[in-house]
């Protein structure tokens, strides 16, 4: 799709028509107190909307509702190919409004238009589209049996599910979530993060034209502590997925205990190293994928490369070449196509990501920020025990530490609570191997940054989270069960047998 002006793109802003209502049984609705909370451009700081605020009564409504979907089967036992066919049918209703659902997601959350044109609203389709493909493609199992048996292990959608999501990416975290849900016959109660909403609304909307039963896909606006802790200790869910920090994450195994033993899969957070080798060829490539690693998204991304672990031999060179990278991801309004980091989510967040850059030493590149807008930051710290090599900092900040080997660089990117995902820029094969399996991660890749694609399970290790993956037929097992069907075939004349 070819990008508009910044002008056509203010255009399709001022004619935007928000939803803010929550989305329960088909349609929208007010909280049931009637409240309202306002949502903000964070790049502008102006009123977008008030949103619906939902509270436990509004989860204990929509779960009532996600509930009777569920059990009359309308869509859990509707035929797959059926299912594959709403789902793909909700595809092409987002490709007809992607201009307007690009404007939306940068208004609502100060992301580029550039990336939510080029990324997220593309990502989104194909992830959806991915899963409804997969629908009538994944087989259940015959175990083996004595001849008087035969024994079925069956995939059974799990139940209904509660998703909560991330700010960072509003649309494409909701298409990770409900796209393998929905394609294993669960219904879904959706907490958006507060901050960006919107998005989430408007596309359950959008799946109701597409023919997905009413009560199937609901969408509850709110707070943590007003509609999260109620979905995570709610006794009628039968499964949480979260993807968030990990101190909020951990709090969700608290609600399972303390409610139904719901299971709980966790998508966390993540300090990612970016190791570079001496031997590392195309240092300028290697600076491109690092900058990419730890800018895109304005490094409000828990696989961001946050910490570049790099021989001294090549530092001072590679630091050269990633400043020319990085003079090239300029700071502006989110609406600009020529625009590369947009706003930080929110004043709140600003203020956190201000307070790391206090603590930097040795600022390297940039160290700017304002009204909401930080430009892209490298820091050489003195060590990985310095705050900025630990701790989640979800900005655009790149903190560097200098290694003498390749034992101490693996150990150094090991050295961490995290275990979301590596990289290793080597020219040496073996080496690259070693290190790819000797780094403690859900996702290693090798000489480039990235995620894998919708065909790869994404997850990780230590506190990064546990329980499943998102992407790939991976995603399918957190929204199923398992259930073994025990057929006895003998003849009454037959000796039993156990």
């Amino acid at each position: 799709m070819d990008l508009l002006t910044k002008q056509e793109y203010e255009a399709i802003a001022a004619d935007l028509a928000l939803p803010t209502s929550a989305f329960i049984d088909g349609t929208y609705r007010p909280a049931i107190s009637g409240e309202t909370f306002v949502t903000r451009n964070p790049a502008t700081g102006e009123e977008l909307a008030e949103v619906a605020a939902c509270g436990a009564a509004d989860v204990d409504f929509a779960v009532e509702k996600a509930r009777e979907a569920f059990d009359d089967g309308r869509w859990s036992r509707m035929h797959p190919s059926a299912r594959k066919d709403v789902l793909i049918r909700l595809c092409k209703l987002i490709t007809r409004n992607a201009r307007d659902l690009a404007v939306m997601e940068s208004l609502d959350s100060g992301k580029t238009i550039y990336d939510c044109e080029t990324v997220d609203i593309p990502e989104t389709i194909h992830c959806l589209k991915w899963h409804a493909e997969a629908i009538d493609k994944i087989y259940d199992q015959v175990a083996p049996a004595s001849d008087d048996h035969i024994a079925l292990v069956v995939r059974e959608p799990i139940g209904v599910v509660g998703l909560v999501l991330p700010w960072n990416f509003p649309l494409l975290m909701l298409a990770w979530k409900i796209g393998p849900a929905l394609a294993a016959g669960c219904s879904v109660v959706v907490k958006p993060a507060a901050e960006t909403s919107l998005t989430a609304l408007r596309i359950a909307e959008l799946a109701v034209e597409a023919g997905l039963p009413r009560g199937v896909l609901n969408v509850v606006p709110g707070g943590g502590a007003e509609v999260g802790e109620p979905i995570g200790r709610h006794m009628d869910i039968d499964m949480v997925s979260f993807t968030g920090s990990t101190v909020t994450g951990k709090r969700f195994l608290s609600y399972a205990a303390e409610s139904n033993a719901k299971e709980v899969v966790l998508e966390m957070g993540g300090k990612n190293p970016a190791v570079v080798m001496d031997d590392a060829e195309n240092l300028d490539r290697v600076a491109a994928h690092v900058v990419n690693g730890a800018f895109w998204n304005m490094g409000e991304n828990c696989s961001a490369s946050s910490r570049l672990i790099v021989h001294k031999d090549v530092k001072a060179e590679l630091l050269e070449r990633i400043r020319h990278h990085a003079e090239q991801w300029n700071v502006g309004d989110p609406l600009d196509p020529e625009t590369r980091l947009g706003a930080l989510v929110s004043e709140a967040h600003f203020s956190k990501v201000c307070g790391y850059l206090e603590q930097a030493g040795n600022v390297v590149i940039g160290g700017k920020a304002k009204d909401g807008f930080v430009e892209a930051t490298v820091v050489e710290v003195p060590g990985n025990d310095h705050a900025l090599a630990r701790e989640e900092i979800f900005g655009p900040v790149l903190s560097v530490i200098e290694v003498s080997g390749f034992d101490e660089a693996i150990n150094m990117a090991n050295d961490t609570d995290y275990g979301l995902c590596a990289s290793i820029f080597t020219a040496n094969a073996k080496r690259a191997i070693r290190g790819a399996r000797r780094l403690r991660a859900g996702t290693v890749t090798v000489n480039s940054f990235g995620e894998g694609d919708i065909s790869t399970p994404f997850g990780g290790f230590k506190q990064s989270g546990f329980g499943g993956r998102d992407n790939g037929v991976h995603a399918h097992d957190q929204y199923t069960q398992l259930k073994t069907i025990w057929i006895d075939l003998a003849d009454d004349d037959d000796e039993a047998v156990d």
